[in-house]
């Protein structure tokens, strides 16, 4: 899928890119991702590649979609601010805390650029760690990690769901809603293809993700 256009005037990059995990191997999915996404097929681009390994599949689609998110939001750093968003939220309804565990144990509550920075850091920290997104081709994958890109993209979902209900029109003004779009609809045919985010978490944007799921 092509991102912005290169030297784009709205193109602001949140934070350095992220490559594929996994060496060689990740490298050669990364390949098949592009390739599919360029036929417009998203449906056929979300499933797992014959004889592939599951976990090889989500580790590289992870690192994908981390940077789609970090672009997406570099285009809006400028209009959400702490006095913009002074909270993380998807409309008056949901409000995001933050807590990641090990630092911040109790859940915060934090604007919604501090939110975005302490999860993009943390999402980093994840994909850093080569005990849980290995980077040797051979090297097994924890038992849990399932579970933690299902933590990762619950997460990013947030981001998507602040984009809409917050940015939504500014995002018209500078034209990049198709590309928005595009990205919401790769991420909603993923998450669903394989089970990542729990129906409740999708509550704030079910609406949307119905009818991307339906006319697919």
């Amino acid at each position: 899928m092509s991102l912005f256009g290169v030297g784009s005037k709205n193109q602001k990059t949140f934070r350095p890119k992220k490559n594929a995990p996994s060496g060689n191997k990740g490298v050669q999915l990364k390949k098949h991702i592009d390739s599919t996404l360029g036929s417009g097929n998203l449906r056929d681009a979300v499933r797992l590649p014959p004889g592939e390994d599951l976990n090889e599949w989500l580790a590289v689609n992870t690192v994908d979609f981390f940077n789609q998110v970090n672009i997406l939001y570099g285009t809006l750093m400028e209009f959400c601010t702490p006095a913009t968003c002074p909270t993380m939220s998807a409309g008056p309804k949901f409000e995001y805390r933050w807590a990641d565990g090990v630092q911040i144990k109790k859940p915060i509550e934090v604007s919604a650029p501090k939110y975005v920075e302490y999860l993009m850091d943390w999402i980093e920290a994840q994909l850093d760690d080569e005990s849980i997104f290995p980077q040797k081709i051979g090297t097994s994958f924890p038992q849990n990690f399932k579970e933690v890109v299902k933590t990762i993209f619950k997460r990013l979902f947030r981001v998507y769901a602040h984009i809409y209900h917050s940015h939504f029109q500014k995002i018209v003004s500078l034209k990049e809603e198709a590309h928005l779009n595009t990205c919401f609809k790769h991420f909603t045919l993923f998450t669903s293809e394989f089970k990542l985010i729990d129906k409740a978490e999708l509550a704030p944007l079910i609406d949307l993700i119905e009818s991307i799921v339906s006319v697919c």
